[in-house]
């Protein structure tokens, strides 16, 4: 019966394995990057109770429309030339935050690679955050 659907559906079953093909390689990149996305209400928790650093890495236009309070603001264009600034945080957890989450893993890699830990990113970047209402400042 099984064998008869995949011959009779290649294109579906072709379909399927790629998905699945792409849902490990995404698994297992988050594995090897050493840290993982978080939602908004882990990274308030985060905040108020570990005494997590926000790094912002987004550009300056965007982060002065929005952010989050107290958010470390060093765009990721500047972030390798600046991460000696950011030694003074070691040992606190950090959330990494860009505009949709792309950015925010390479700087992750960065900061690991520098001997900072826990590194998080936030799942989805500011538009997650916005969508699920959490607090931003423009101050």
């Amino acid at each position: 019966m099984i064998v008869e659907f995949i011959i009779n559906h290649p294109f579906l079953v072709g379909a399927l394995i790629i998905l699945l093909v792409l849902l490990i390689a995404g698994e297992v990149k988050r594995a090897l990057l050493g840290f993982k996305d978080i939602k908004p209400a882990e990274v308030i928790r985060l905040i108020n109770h570990q005494d997590a650093v926000v790094l912002d890495v987004r550009d300056d236009r965007e982060f002065e429309n929005g952010h989050i309070v107290n958010a470390v603001h060093v765009p990721f264009a500047l972030l390798d030339g600046r991460l000696d600034h950011l030694d003074k945080y070691k040992g606190r957890p950090f959330v990494v935050v860009c505009k949709t989450g792309q950015q925010s893993a390479r700087a992750g890699v960065m900061l690991k690679n520098r001997g900072f830990e826990p590194v998080f990113k936030l799942g989805g970047g500011m538009l997650a955050w916005k969508n699920a209402d959490a607090p931003v400042t423009t101050a």
